[in-house]
């Protein structure tokens, strides 16, 4: 559910810039402090220079490259340090030092003497928001010492001299496809070309039968979840590859959507943000795949499930498109009533980091109860990763909710529910997201929507959640429990159980899909 790496571009200056967020408090840079001065080989950068977001990640020397820890949390995670930069050129440095934005420490003087192994990326891919993106710059990684024994030069270079290799679609194994194809409606509100993305398992025997049709399920990973992961599906020995190749295994076709987008995870609906990605699912990607392989293509064969963040976008697609989906079997949902979003009620809170006792509000807790991670350092370091030093901008995982429940600002970005670095909530941007509280938009439309939804919803969520996401799951069953006329789905939840407890097999889903489909008839 946490961060991935956003890509940022900002107007600050002629050539390369340096952001920091409003109201920071920045005191005079000690003589002692390091500062990092990141140039870009030749080769890499046209006349125009190179622009995106410049992290540098502060690794452990001797462990793997520091760019791979961008993003994680933690007071523990490797420091890493923020800034945008335009036109990045040849023989220029951009500098990042004590005014730069920075995680977890709060400020570059404040790293513990030692070692460390430095390392440059620069965010450079508009169109996927991930860690080490294809087309994004990495420098060699440097060992450093920082401390008092570090010597008189404070100043550590780094040169951008690699690459990331252009996207490519993995190879097709056995059952295994990817698919890969332009969305003419997401192209056409980007303005420039933008691509949907599948893994496809086909059931066994396809090649062997090819006059049959098939149903789908379409599975939604948790969050940042990449088609990819097809193959992990598939790998030997694996509860679902087990199920899936069985003799009275339900035949369907399985289809991974991706998960990223020019904002993070796009939770595959439409918004005013990412723009039409529901619409791009359900009338470009979807029909693709039926008509590639023998889906029988109608809403009577096909089902949709997901955790986390899947199990969220399950829910949805089912309830904004419930009549093309036959069920949603949602595990682990991500905040389905926003009066608990976690533990922020963003109608009546007035601070999302600290809560009504005057407490940093928690993020996340393990079963035992302790507090693993709060709002505010959670939201630390996508500030760090994002745009103007914002999480708004982070393609992480709160940046990412934003982007997909929030409104579009004049200036094309999405507008932060709250203030990055005081936590304060602004109550006219907590107005758009009621149209993506789902527990909202079916009480409000149950009557529309109660006979297209029948029995449709199946969802499961762990009563000790890591995320606090059983408070919204109960309050979303208040009202389904007592809905008339009756939902006729089920909520079960799991006393003690953390995020991702699933509650029944991967052979039970498949059977429970099998069997919405029968009633529907579209299977015998």
């Amino acid at each position: 559910m946490r961060s991935e790496l956003r890509w940022s571009l900002a107007l600050l200056g002629p050539l390369l810039l340096l952001h920091r967020p409003a109201g920071a408090q920045v005191g005079p840079i000690a003589p002692t402090t390091p500062s990092f001065a990141v140039t870009i080989r030749p080769e890499l950068a046209d006349g125009a220079g190179v622009s995106g977001r410049l992290l540098v990640v502060l690794g452990k020397a001797g462990g793997p490259e520091p760019r791979h820890a961008i993003g994680q949390t933690g007071m523990d995670a490797a420091p890493v340090l923020g800034a945008d930069v335009v036109g990045l050129k040849p023989g220029g440095p951009a500098i990042l030092d004590a005014r730069s934005a920075i995680f977890p420490v709060a400020n570059l003087a404040a790293l513990r003497p030692g070692r460390y192994a430095a390392q440059a990326v620069l965010h450079t891919n508009r169109d996927l928001n991930v860690v080490n993106a294809p087309g994004d710059l990495y420098s060699d990684v440097k060992s450093i010492e920082i401390g008092p024994d570090a010597g008189p030069s404070t100043r550590v270079e780094l040169e951008l001299s690699h690459k990331i290799a252009d996207e490519s679609l993995p190879r097709d194994d056995g059952l295994i496809r990817y698919l890969k194809i332009k969305s003419k409606l997401l192209s056409d509100f980007h303005g420039r070309p933008i691509y949907v993305r599948a893994g496809v398992i086909l059931p066994r025997d396809f090649d062997r039968e090819p006059e049959r049709r098939y149903p789908l399920r379409v599975h939604v990973g948790g969050y940042g979840a990449r088609f990819t992961n097809a193959s992990r599906w598939m790998s030997t020995g694996s509860s679902f590859r087990s199920a899936w190749m069985a003799d009275d295994a339900p035949r369907m076709i399985f289809v991974h959507l991706d998960g990223a987008g020019p904002l993070g995870d796009p939770y595959q609906v439409n918004s005013a943000n990412n723009g039409p990605y529901g619409d791009a699912v359900t009338r470009e990607l979807i029909p693709e795949v039926e008509r590639r392989f023998r889906g029988i293509g109608n809403g009577s064969a096909r089902a949709v499930d997901g955790g986390s963040t899947g199990g969220w976008v399950a829910l949805a697609l089912q309830v904004y498109y419930p009549e093309f989906f036959a069920g949603a079997w949602s595990f682990c949902a991500d905040g389905v009533d926003f009066r608990s979003f976690q533990l922020v009620n963003i109608y009546e809170d007035a601070n999302a980091y600290v809560n009504g006792h005057g407490f940093e509000r928690p993020a996340a807790r393990d079963t035992s109860g302790e507090v693993r991670t709060t709002m505010r350092h959670e939201c630390r370091v996508e500030n760090v990763l994002g745009l103007g030093d914002s999480w708004a901008m982070s393609g992480g995982q709160w940046g990412a909710w934003n982007a997909a429940y929030g409104p579009r600002g004049a200036d094309g970005r999405p507008v932060p529910l709250w203030d990055p670095i005081t936590g304060r909530i602004d109550r006219s941007v907590a107005d758009h997201w009621k149209a993506y509280d789902l527990r909202l938009v079916l009480e409000e439309n149950w009557p529309k929507l109660a006979p297209r939804l029948r029995g449709k919803l199946h969802i499961w969520m762990g009563d000790a959640d890591d995320y606090f996401l059983n408070n919204a799951m109960h309050r979303l069953d208040a009202f389904l429990s007592h809905a008339e006329p009756p939902y006729e789905g089920s909520i079960t939840f799991g006393p003690g159980k953390g995020h991702c407890w699933q509650g029944i097999s991967e052979a039970e889903i498949l059977r429970q899909m099998a069997a919405a489909f029968r009633k529907a008839g579209a299977i015998e």
